[in-house]
């Protein structure tokens, strides 16, 4: 009876709590990296705009390579030095929503649409990641951890998206679209139970 005491004693003893941050415990650069991947609301759309660019070619993969991360890494500067969350807990659902349509789709898009969404997307996100980070005080070596992870996961996922050459893998890649955009959905139901919406 006094080891269950214990036990329950160490399960149920208070932890700290993020609420959006993930700490790993290997510094602020590697927290920023697993950010990412921690991170549905990010990552999906991040998927989506890699597996569209890649559907549209090369030329477009490494323009999604250029325009993401940098945008990220601009988007997370002024969060952090802003330091106040003013956008909207619907923007993950508004890119998953597009970007997924936008797969399925697949339209002729020209790279300055592609490079100014993929542009769009990077600051918004960043912008939100930084403002967290300002707000939990985990500073400012987080935000080049993330635009690796940004990085690696678009030439990654463009690269591999380029690389499929049969109509049924290409029309896979489409259905995914439809994933992405039933994903954003959840993602923002779950947000709107967990803030009493």
């Amino acid at each position: 009876m006094r080891r269950a005491a214990v036990v329950a004693g160490v399960a149920l003893a208070p932890q700290a709590a993020f609420g959006h941050l993930v700490t790993t415990g290997l510094g602020p650069f590697y927290d920023g990296a697993s950010h990412l991947a921690l991170s549905p609301e990010d990552i999906l759309p991040v998927l989506a705009l890699a597996m569209l660019a890649g559907l549209r070619g090369p030329h477009f993969g490494r323009l999604a390579l250029a325009a993401l991360p940098i945008a990220w890494l601009a988007g997370g500067i002024a969060g952090l030095s802003h330091g106040v969350l003013v956008v909207a807990p619907s923007i993950p659902l508004f890119f998953c929503l597009l970007l997924g349509v936008l797969l399925v789709v697949n339209p002729e898009l020209p790279g300055v649409r592609l490079g100014g969404l993929a542009a769009f997307l990077g600051l918004l996100h960043g912008y939100q990641n930084g403002t967290a980070m300002a707000q939990d005080g985990s500073g400012a070596l987080g935000l080049p951890g993330i635009a690796a992870s940004l990085t690696v996961m678009v030439a990654l996922t463009s690269a591999f998206v380029v690389s499929i050459r049969t109509g049924r893998g290409r029309a896979a890649v489409r259905f995914t679209g439809v994933l992405v955009a039933a994903g954003g959905v959840l993602i923002f139901r779950a947000t709107s139970i967990w803030n009493g919406s």
